[in-house]
């Protein structure tokens, strides 16, 4: 799955230690944040928000850690137009490798109610603050438009361009509430695509409240936005941002289609997540895409005949790409080829007669559990069987059909 050489590469910011750490229950040590800053980095993430220095001395001294530690890609902070926030985010990351990341007031639902101030005074503090970093040295320089999915072409036009003037090199489409549907966002990213250069890169921050952030980051590339703002996971604000893994999966898959790639080793995710998972206390998912526990496993006895003769039959998704593996349960929805496969592996010689009893007692009609791992039915199946005098094989995992 190699990426066609005219593929445009997608440039991916990781906000899993700011979006995603300030959710509920996400918080993370300054030392824990710097561990998954750098698990993330090895992924090939091209940008690692390491937090909002000016919000803690815990994301000041995160920040501190992190942007000594990361070599292969850049760090990012994120200040509010205020030049004490910018300070602050300098003064723990310094400049080099620093992009720094503010956040404009895009909507007048958010002027009138969080704010309190006009549209005049919103853009006026973008110039001043943009102009105030690239003072410092900074030559990367976000300017994100909170609610930008809520504004209109007057003020979001005049907020992208001032910032851009005053030396922003990024500017971020925030669908905060998670509002838009893939058409709406896709045309908001059009529009500011039209209105900055070609080298500004222009950026997707989009929140799953609809159950439509990764559709909604497409529709936005497809539009002409050059990055994409994830979380491990998915993490995030209320339903939680657009999850890198699943923007990596389809990039990977239908790269081709999209005439677009990531350098996400996608190998690697399942491992950070599980880190994550570990260090927030966050339990796993049955069926979230890539990383839910059952993702790759499958109890149905018509899906799980297919998967042990090919599994392209029901996967086209593949568990081993990501670093996971397939599982086939056993449960009442199972058949009897699952039993038939266990039998095999323990190289038992029984009747067909005998094949119905043992499904019967065994699958069908057992009480309890709706499923079960493969190794607990083995062992209970080699037992019955020994105790019936069947010579049995050595007790063997049987493989599963690659």
């Amino acid at each position: 799955m190699k990426p066609h050489s005219r593929s445009k590469r997608i440039r991916i910011f990781d906000t899993t230690l700011r979006d995603g750490e300030q959710a509920p229950a996400n918080g993370m040590t300054p030392v824990q944040k710097l561990e998954m800053a750098l698990r993330i980095e090895a992924l090939g993430a091209d940008c690692v928000e390491a937090g909002f220095p000016a919000s803690s001395p815990n994301d000041f001294e995160a920040t501190r850690k992190i942007s000594r530690a990361l070599t292969k890609c850049r760090f990012a902070t994120f200040s509010r137009t205020r030049r004490e926030d910018i300070d602050l985010a300098v003064e723990a990351g310094g400049v080099d490798n620093h992009e720094v990341q503010m956040v404009a007031t895009g909507s007048d639902i958010h002027l009138k109610h969080k704010r309190g101030i006009t549209r005049r005074e919103a853009v006026q503090e973008v110039s001043t603050a943009v102009a105030h970093a690239a003072g410092l040295g900074i030559t990367h320089i976000s300017v994100g438009i909170e609610d930008a999915s809520r504004s209109d072409d007057e003020l979001l036009r005049h907020l992208t361009e001032t910032a851009v003037a005053a030396g922003a090199t990024c500017v971020i489409l925030a669908d905060t509430t998670g509002c838009m549907v893939p058409q709406e966002y896709g045309e908001l990213i059009a529009k500011v695509r039209s209105w900055v250069p070609d080298a500004v890169r222009v950026s997707t921050h989009c929140h799953d409240d609809f159950g439509l952030s990764l559709a909604n980051a497409l529709a936005g590339l497809e539009a002409g936005a050059d990055e994409v703002q994830v979380t491990l996971g998915g993490i995030g604000e209320r339903a939680g941002n657009t999850p890198m893994e699943e923007l990596a999966a389809v990039l990977l898959y239908k790269g081709d289609f999209y005439g677009m790639h990531t350098d996400i080793r996608v190998e690697g995710m399942y491992e950070a997540y599980t880190a994550l998972r570990e260090t927030i206390a966050l339990a796993e998912p049955r069926n979230k895409p890539i990383f839910g526990t059952y993702a790759f496993g499958t109890v149905a006895g018509i899906h799980q005949q297919g998967i042990l003769s090919n599994p392209a039959t029901y996967e086209y998704v593949e568990p081993s790409v990501f670093g996971r593996r397939r599982s086939l349960l056993v449960g009442r929805h199972s058949g009897r080829t699952i039993l038939r496969h266990l039998l095999d592996g323990l190289g038992a010689q029984v009747t067909q007669d005998e094949v119905d009893d043992l499904y019967r007692t065994h699958i069908a009609e057992r009480p309890g559990s709706d499923c079960e791992d493969l190794s607990v039915l083995r062992r209970r199946l080699a037992s019955e069987l020994s105790a019936r005098g069947l010579e049995l094989s050595p007790v063997r995992e049987p493989a599963l059909a690659e």
